[in-house]
């Protein structure tokens, strides 16, 4: 399935709940966010019923989000459930850590092998200010088994001035003897509204700073649907990449389509949902009727972030939590 600048769109990522048991102050104000009403959430039959007719369209690779994914009740039913359709080249999970170690067996059993773990500081002390909660232990711990079980582990870590910019050089070296994908990450502008006139430190700021400490040299192999850019560190068993989330220029590259908890659709990150998938479902539509709209929403996904909050009426949107949003 193309869109209409001729990007193979095969990606869909779904966030499964709006809660979290984290307050990322990046991601959500202190007082929290208004969480959505348990019925206004997707059903795990609703995702089921969306993956097989995404599928049907060219998807292969699903992505389950939160909040934080672990957090909604029976979670791994979900995920055994998708697993047996086997429809989905691969599946994978993007998790805070918290909660994920004692279902490590399941998900080796299941082969859902691939996490992303969110992880903005290897000091207790930032963490807990960047989190608001005391769980470094719990996080570190989780990766390490990974490691140990054989998962395939990135890290995603938000870079914010002033906050964790240190910390960029002892993730780094994370990877020195780990074969992890460490992926720095742009701050953006969704955090419930609370975020105003941030300095970014951005995708060149972090470059440099890596390019300060190490003989870094660029990746000249991508794969399909990369938004970072990769670097090579000689001797390192993993790789470094930073993701342009708000300078954007990855845009050409985008594979990806976002379902929000609520079952909004998201064709660029940086809209505001540009049709209720959830409302097309309850009213009774055949899955012919939701694939014709998936096709249509796609065949409309903006050239870049830009065009796509260019086009948004209510600027409000930047009162959303990347919580809701689904990262």
């Amino acid at each position: 399935m193309e869109d209409s600048y001729n990007r193979e769109i095969d990606y869909v990522r779904i966030a499964v709940t709006d809660r979290c048991n984290l307050r990322c102050f990046y991601c959500m104000p202190l007082q929290g966010i208004e969480y959505e009403p348990k019925e206004n959430i997707l059903s795990y039959e609703e995702i089921i019923r969306l993956l097989i007719i995404l599928s049907d369209i060219g998807f292969k690779k699903v992505r389950f989000t939160g909040g934080e994914p672990f957090v909604r009740k029976d979670f791994i039913s979900l995920l055994e459930k998708v697993s047996k359709l086997n429809l989905y080249d691969s599946i994978h999970i993007t998790s805070n850590g918290t909660m994920l170690s004692k279902h490590i067996p399941k998900l080796k059993e299941l082969g859902v092998n691939k996490i992303n773990l969110s992880l903005d500081s290897l000091s207790p002390e930032r963490f807990e200010k960047i989190t608001r909660r005391n769980d470094f232990e719990k996080v570190i711990k989780t990766l390490y088994r990974l490691l140990d079980e054989g998962f395939t582990v990135k890290i995603n870590a938000v870079v914010m001035n002033g906050i964790n910019t240190e910390d960029i050089i002892p993730l780094t070296e994370l990877t020195k003897e780990n074969n992890i994908d460490l992926r720095f990450i742009e701050e953006m502008p969704f955090n419930g509204g609370s975020k105003k006139n941030i300095k970014i430190f951005n995708a060149r700021d972090i470059e440099k700073t890596l390019r300060e400490n190490y003989s870094i040299s660029k990746d000249v192999i991508s794969n399909h649907g990369e938004t970072s850019t990769n670097y090579i560190i000689p001797g390192f068993k993993g790789k470094v990449g930073i993701i342009p989330a708000f300078s954007r220029t990855f845009c050409n590259t985008c594979n990806r389509l976002r379902i929000t908890a609520k079952g909004e659709i998201k064709t660029c990150l940086y809209d505001n949902g540009v049709f209720s998938i959830r409302e097309l479902i309850r009213s009774g539509s055949s899955n012919k009727e939701i694939k014709a709209k998936f096709i249509e929403l796609i065949k409309f996904k903006p050239e870049n972030g830009f065009e796509a909050e260019k086009n948004i009426k209510n600027k409000s949107f930047r009162k959303e939590s990347m919580s809701s949003i689904g990262g």
